[in-house]
Parts: structure tokens; sequence; C-alpha cells
């Protein structure tokens, strides 16, 4: 299950036919901000990848959505990622704990695909 389909999005194969009908979430990475349909943990994780994982606007503004709905599971866990990327690991695992949830995987670009994963409900990023 996808949470948002995005129009246009979808990109012609070689002979001219579009590829996919419902394009991954994630490839409106050109776009100068994430789809408006999309949920506020997927958003913040769209700026995430945007800002291929460093610190920069990108990751504030990830960082302002996950703020406003602390104590909410989802949101939790996209802020813990956002502290390892900082790599304040006592804050991180401060968050993780909050979420209910410990690092899954030795990566935060693996942490990335599979939170990501999991808040979309898609299988490939």
């Amino acid at each position: 299950m996808k949470l948002v389909e995005v129009a246009g999005a979808a990109k012609p194969d070689t002979k001219g036919k579009s590829k996919m009908a419902d394009a991954d979430i994630f490839s409106t990475l050109d776009w100068s901000e994430p789809p408006k349909n999309m949920s506020k943990p997927l958003q913040a994780m769209w700026f995430i990848k945007k800002g291929e994982f460093r610190i920069g606007p990108e990751w504030e503004q990830a960082h302002a959505i996950v703020q406003a709905m602390e104590g909410t599971f989802e949101f939790d866990w996209v802020h813990a990622l956002l502290h390892w990327i900082e790599a304040d690991m006592g804050n991180a695992d401060y968050w993780y704990r909050r979420a209910g949830r410990k690092r899954a995987t030795p990566s935060v670009a693996a942490e990335w695909e599979h939170m990501a994963r999991e808040l979309s409900g898609v299988t490939q990023h």
C-alpha cells in the first residue's frame, strides 16, 4: 500500500511507455517541497533523503516537522534518526526509547530505508 500517488512522477521507458502508474513516493526529490498529501512523518523522511542524510536546511525542516508532534510514535522514531544523522547518539537513543524502538540497521542510510518501508508500506525506495 502506498500512502500517496504522485501524479506525473512516472518516467517513460525507452519505448515511450510509462513504467509506473503510481511512482515511488520518494521519486519527487527534485521538487522543492514534498507532496502535500504525504503524511508528515514521510515528509520529514523526504527532507532527510533530499538532504542526503546530512545536517543542513533539509535536516532543519525535517526536525521542525517531528518536533511538532512529539510523543507520537512515527514522529519520535523519525526524530531518533535525525539525531543519529547529527551523531548525537545519546539523544538518538532517547528518541528511539520514546518510540519504543531500537536501531535496526548498522548505518543511517540503511535505517532510513527500513523506516521508509515501514512508514509508507512500500517495499522498495
